[in-house]
């Protein structure tokens, strides 16, 4: 039998898709190829904001319209909180929300044999241990993601993931060793740590943090190119941490960490655990230790309460901070979290403009960030070659985008290159 996934949302909602397609391999299924009709769609839902819900509606609608005699396995986010739109109007055949993920083959062999619909939801994440999943073989050819922590604890006031995913919760050292060192074995040379809030990793578990499973990676993985950290919270942002990423080639000079407002009052509102000098005082240190470092973030606009002075004083801490790029978001109500009752709410059309006004100023930002490395040799790991247009692309540790001419598929390996923001790259080897 034939299955297709389908996945919304974020990099660990792709991790865990990834993971489940090595599960239906591993029982003999097969993933349709381009055009086929598959037997089996399971659809990973998001539901961060209210239109990731509203695409998860509109995907769920659309396959299940295509390929009504399929066996419809939804999962996610979304189900976890709209339990009873799901239960009542969507048709499918398995349902689960944010746990029992690693149950999804054995559910449908079971649907197989009794024809009867699966529903595996539970009230609250809250009491969810960590589900261990594992991924031998990554999709991408060089870069793998691995997941080391799930849920969160912060319950700010606009976020629902604590309320989906329940609270923190920390994979042990020795599966993620194991599954790194297997990834790298089959030649991923770059590895991402991702979860949903990564810094506070080994909190709950016996003697251990995220630092102590960099360093034990980092000297268990020796033929690992690059280690790489997805978004991080400025509050579990340690010396030591900083001191790592000084000092050990391996891992990737890159940190994005989420600011969301430059407004002491919109992050009070907000909940978040830090004001702005704090933040400026974090990147501060890290610059002084690591100047050419880049650092990306995470912005919200038009949180409740946001007028044109908060707004403008959150363009300008951005400016002051000199970011590398940004991710812009408005605003999205989210039923539970204390934000969606606030008063004060903004007007969409406002939300708007100051997303296009920050992405503005993101690629300003990020042009002259790019422009502080002409000239200079970096060394970049190429992911990725078309044969047809003779261009090879990939990252350098700071995450670089890089795109080069070339005769030769170089794809997989790690090159010296000069650097031009505005002009033509080539290798230092003049090859």
């Amino acid at each position: 039998m034939k299955f297709l996934l389908l996945t919304l949302g974020c990099k660990v909602n792709t991790y865990e898709s990834d993971a489940l397609r090595e599960l239906f391999l591993k029982e003999g299924f097969e993933e349709v190829l381009k055009d086929e009709e598959p037997d089996i769609i399971t659809l990973n839902t998001c539901a961060v904001t209210h239109v990731a819900s509203k695409k998860s509606r509109q995907i769920m609608r659309k396959y299940r319209n295509l390929y009504p005699k399929a066996i419809f396995v939804l999962m996610g986010c979304f189900v976890q909180e709209e339990q009873l739109e799901v239960l009542n109007i969507i048709d499918a055949e398995i349902i689960l929300g944010t746990h029992y993920r690693r149950e999804v083959v054995s559910f449908v062999q079971k649907y197989l044999k009794t024809k009867e619909k699966i529903i595996a939801l539970e009230s609250s994440p809250n009491l969810f241990p960590y589900e261990e999943m594992a991924i031998l073989n990554s999709p991408l050819t060089t870069r793998a993601f691995v997941k080391i922590q799930d849920g969160c604890n912060n319950f700010c006031s606009y976020c629902i993931i604590p309320y989906l995913r329940g609270r923190s919760r920390s994979r042990k050292e020795e599966d993620v060793i194991l599954e790194m060192q297997n990834l790298v074995q089959k030649g991923y040379q770059e590895i991402v740590l991702t979860g949903i809030n990564l810094g506070v990793y080994g909190l709950d578990l016996e003697n251990s943090s995220l630092t102590k499973l960099i360093k034990r990676i980092l000297a268990e993985v020796p033929t690992l190119y690059l280690l790489r950290l997805s978004s991080i919270e400025s509050y579990t942002i340690s010396d030591e941490l900083i001191s790592l990423l000084k000092n050990e080639s391996r891992l990737a000079k890159h940190l994005h960490i989420p600011l969301q407002s430059g407004s002491d009052l919109i992050l009070k509102k907000m909940k978040r655990r830090y004001t702005k000098n704090e933040y400026a005082y974090l990147i501060n240190k890290i610059r002084k230790q690591i100047p050419k470092i880049a650092i990306s973030s995470d912005i919200i606009v038009g949180f409740p309460s946001e007028d044109d002075e908060a707004f403008l004083e959150t363009f300008n801490f951005i400016k002051e901070i000199n970011f590398s790029s940004l991710h812009v978001f408005p605003f999205s109500k989210r039923a539970k979290t204390v934000a969606s009752l606030m008063p004060h709410q903004v007007n969409e059309e406002i939300k708007k403009r100051r997303v296009q006004e920050l992405l503005e100023l993101s690629k300003k930002l990020e042009s002259n960030y790019q422009k502080t490395f002409d000239g200079q040799k970096l060394l970049v790991l190429f992911e990725t070659y078309n044969k047809k247009e003779g261009l090879l692309k990939g990252h350098t540790s700071n995450y670089l985008r890089i795109s080069l001419k070339s005769q030769s598929d170089l794809s997989g390996e790690v090159h010296q290159i000069i650097y031009f923001s505005t002009s033509e790259i080539k290798l230092a080897n003049g090859k």
